[in-house]
């Protein structure tokens, strides 16, 4: 179903699948391809029948290996702005979409891609991904907010080391760092995320996406303002369908039927 030109894109069993699919360019981000993320998780926010986001690379060498080199080398100093918060904002999107994102990481993850994995709600890895932050050996650094996300999930010491050294770690390196959840072998990387997206979708939509709020926003301000969003949270899931039908259910030693409303 998908009508794009440099990602593939479907609809199964309330999960939607999104790779970037420039095989022969190792799926760099250039600009098409942003456009095209831009638009398709703008249309997946809006989709009810979606319930979580599976977000891979085509091919087996790379989730996605970087941006790309030939747009970046021409850009100007304004150009250089611009073009990373426009990114930003992209990236934005997915952070915030909602529902869960979940990255499947197979092959290289560097720079943009790595950038691109962090803005997802999770990430597994398959044995043979490879990530880092190589943008200083360019003369430049990350742009996608990888100096925000990156020290968020592993620390500020392991984050430098990866900024500042521009080094690549295999995926149990970066399990073990906390800048992936799982690791798994290729040919169980999708089947994975799908057994995690789908663990995800059994579970209440709104909690789900109030729970993300929670996390996302809470880690910008004080615990105690955190507090405050969550009981703020807590009690706007109080009032909705789901909690109603939830505790119903576990009261009548029955499945949910969870509706997102």
């Amino acid at each position: 179903m998908s009508s794009y030109e440099n990602i593939l894109f479907e609809k199964k069993n309330q999960l939607a699948y999104v790779a970037i699919n420039r095989p022969t360019k190792l799926n760099a981000l250039n600009r098409a391809v942003m456009r095209e993320l831009d638009d398709v998780f703008a249309k997946i926010s809006e989709d009810e029948e979606v319930r979580a986001v599976i977000l891979t690379g085509a091919g087996e060498k790379a989730f996605v290996a970087g941006a790309d080199v030939g747009e970046l080398a021409t850009q100007s100093s304004v150009e250089g702005k611009e073009f990373s918060l426009w990114g930003q904002r992209i990236l934005n999107r997915i952070e915030t979409l909602g529902k869960p994102v979940i990255a499947a990481i197979n092959g290289y993850a560097l720079g943009g891609g790595c950038e691109l994995a962090m803005a997802c709600t999770l990430r597994i890895a398959s044995e043979n991904a490879r990530l880092g932050q190589p943008e200083v050996k360019l003369g430049i650094m990350a742009g996608y907010g990888g100096t925000q996300r990156l020290p968020r999930l592993v620390g500020k010491g392991m984050a430098m080391q990866l900024l500042l050294t521009g080094e690549q770690i295999s995926g149990t390196e970066a399990y073990l760092i906390g800048l992936v959840n799982k690791v798994v072998p290729y040919a169980e990387l999708i089947p994975t995320a799908e057994k995690v997206a789908q663990a995800m979708i059994a579970n209440a939509p709104l909690a789900l996406k109030y729970s993300m709020e929670a996390v996302n926003r809470g880690l910008e301000g004080t615990q105690e303002d955190g507090l405050f969003l969550e009981a703020t949270l807590f009690g706007l899931c109080c009032t909705t369908d789901d909690k109603k039908e939830g505790t119903q259910a576990f009261l009548e030693k029955r499945p949910a039927q969870f509706k997102g409303k």
